[in-house]
């Protein structure tokens, strides 16, 4: 089979692992090289026609006269079945006349329509198998197989044929007629979210299982990859490390979060209170206090008499249940008053992990432990926050790129975070130009030149004071939010910065110390701190970074300062105690670079499955 299979694919390489043919590799080549090929192709039905086929002239018989020929391309016999399959359409337009289900002549019609053989005909399909944007046209002839079997979009084909050029010029170059059918996998077409043509991104979000077959989404997930490669390479050039930071952590890195709490007592009180609760319904807390009154006289009955010890343990045992039950009763008509049924704090002693612990908002204060012993480090993973937002920018879960760098400044952060998205912009631009093509036709038309734009202009630096001082002499735009000293900027204003006054990147720096976590450096003036964020048009705050504190006395005060639970910290200020280094580094949103890249607004758009406020759907 092996070696059948290599001759079939003499200028084709095979996939190492499925022994088919990737369609991108068809792509890549000259049709004039691939027409006549052996090939076994794989995919998804994205649309599909179907023709019929016209018959052939008979040839004349060996040895006939040219009158002989004559005749047979004139008027010909032709059987019963044949002249009634050309006039099926007319036959339906009777019966539509007719009417009724119950009508004899319409029922005869039907009978005689059903038996009839199908017409032959081609299904024209265009197949993907999600390796490039383009489809390949298959035809596969109802010889083989029914056409409505392979029809209907979504249905997945591995199929053997031969490549040849298309019989009708037109925008393929190439096309695989089939002689072999190997696997059909069938869908129903009512309950398949995909049958309907071009829906919008956001209905594709509640079928986010399905909705990598779209050609839109399908680019997208391989431009996600290609970043993803571009990171990895990009901090493995320039002598990073690799470094997995914990997804469950003790330390809440910004000290004000809004975080997800990892627990498992919950669930199992939750458990509790459920089959103590559904064994209590119906029962009136007045007929079980009448109950344990009863009880009691009983009870005091048999200790006056001593007649039988058993039935005096027995009965105890029973007023002890019915006290237990009084109890539930009360709490549960507590809760419908808006009283929590749970009275007791939970005891985090008897949790799997035995304090507080939860889904890490960011990385960077762990990775200052290996970067103080290894020089420069980095972690690509998920993130969390527990915010409530509606912003198209920020979800529940979120991945991050987040580096530490020893013996490193600010302004040596600033040169890093600058060099890194001019990298994998030129990356982007050289490996994924089939897919940005597509989705500037089809999302944003901009997308290549504002990339072109990023790779190639410095960007602006300004300082935080600055920034508020351009947006004052704004006289022409009213922003919804007022321009104060000490607040954050908004998205609107960020916007503003970087789409209409310096329409490129932009790098804000030099923060008022309110406005950034515990561990950032204080500058030397006192008010403000050794922060950036680099902020990109389109998708606005792409970079938050800092030089950390690495001086332990001014980090324990500004812990102080700030209330923060200074245990929780104590294993952070150790780096301080010994060994303290000057050190910077940054954080990306992976996904907004993602949103960047693809021309989206709204970041659900280019996970794979979005964990945002109140939908986890699968």
């Amino acid at each position: 089979m092996d070696s059948e299979q290599l001759s079939f694919h003499a200028h084709v390489p095979l996939s190492k692992y499925s022994k088919r043919v990737i369609l991108k590799t068809i792509f890549d080549r000259s049709s004039d090289e691939l027409v006549g090929e052996r090939v076994v192709v794989g995919g998804w039905v994205k649309s599909s026609s179907e023709v019929r086929k016209e018959p052939l002239p008979q040839p004349p018989p060996p040895g006939a006269a040219a009158g002989d020929v004559a005749a047979a391309t004139g008027p010909k016999d032709v059987s019963c079945g044949e002249v009634l399959q050309t006039r099926i359409s007319f036959f339906r337009s009777i019966m539509k006349v007719l009417g009724g289900t119950h009508n004899p002549i319409r029922e005869k019609m039907e009978s005689v329509i059903q038996k009839l053989p199908p017409p032959p005909s081609i299904a024209i399909l265009q197949v993907s198998d999600g390796s490039c944007v383009s489809s390949l046209q298959v035809l596969v002839d109802s010889s083989i197989v029914s056409p409505s079997q392979v029809m209907p979009t979504g249905t997945c084909l591995l199929v053997e044929g031969i490549l040849r050029q298309p019989a009708l010029q037109g925008k393929r170059d190439i096309e695989l007629k089939v002689e072999k059918i190997m696997h059909v996998g069938t869908v129903v077409q009512d309950k398949y979210p995909l049958s309907k043509k071009r829906l919008p991104l956001d209905m594709l979000r509640d079928s986010s299982h399905f909705r990598p077959r779209t050609t839109t989404v399908a680019s997208v997930t391989r431009i996600h990859d290609a970043l993803t490669q571009a990171t990895h390479t990009f901090f493995m050039n320039n002598g990073f490390l690799y470094v997995q930071m914990p997804i469950i952590t003790t330390t809440d890195c910004d000290g004000f979060s809004d975080k997800f709490q990892v627990t498992n007592l919950l669930g199992k009180e939750t458990k509790k209170e459920l089959v103590t609760m559904d064994a209590s319904e119906g029962i009136s807390l007045e007929s079980v206090r009448a109950s344990i009154s009863e009880k009691s006289k009983q009870v005091e009955e048999l200790k006056r008499t001593d007649s039988n010890r058993e039935a005096l343990a027995a009965a105890i045992q029973d007023i002890r249940k019915t006290n237990e039950l009084v109890a539930q009763l009360e709490a549960r008509e507590k809760s419908k008053l808006g009283t929590s049924v749970r009275t007791e704090m939970v005891n985090f002693s008897e949790d799997f992990f035995p304090r507080q612990t939860y889904l890490t908002v960011s990385g960077r204060l762990h990775l200052e432990s290996y970067a103080c012993a290894l020089g420069n480090v980095y972690s690509f993973g998920p993130r969390f926050r527990a915010q409530k937002s509606e912003s198209k920018k920020h979800v529940a879960e979120m991945w991050m790129v987040e580096l530490e760098m020893a013996f490193s400044q600010l302004e040596d952060a600033m040169n890093c975070a600058d060099d890194f998205l001019k990298f994998v912009g030129k990356w982007a631009l050289e490996n994924c130009s089939e897919d940005l093509k597509f989705l500037s036709k089809r999302v944003d038309h901009t997308i290549v030149d504002r990339l072109l734009l990023m790779t190639s202009m410095p960007f602006q630096r300004i300082s935080y004071a600055e920034a508020l001082e351009v947006l004052t002499q704004v006289k022409d735009k009213k922003f919804e939010a007022n321009i104060d000293s000490g607040v954050f900027l908004t998205e609107e204003h960020e916007s503003f910065l970087v789409d209409e006054i310096y329409k490129k990147p932009v790098i804000i720096h030099s923060y008022p110390r309110e406005l950034k976590p515990f561990h950032v450096r204080l500058n030397d003036d006192g008010k403000t701190v050794a922060a950036f964020d680099i902020i990109v048009p389109k998708a606005g705050k792409l970079i938050r970074a800092s030089q950390n504190e690495e001086r332990l006395s001014v980090l324990t005060t500004r812990i102080k300062e700030l209330s923060l639970p200074k245990e929780q910290y104590e294993w952070y200020l150790d780096l301080r105690r010994h060994g303290t280094v000057i050190h910077s580094g940054f954080s990306l949103v992976f996904d907004l670079l993602v949103a960047n890249t693809t021309g989206l607004i709204d970041v659900r758009d280019v996970i794979p499955f979005p964990r945002s406020h109140g939908k986890a759907n699968n």
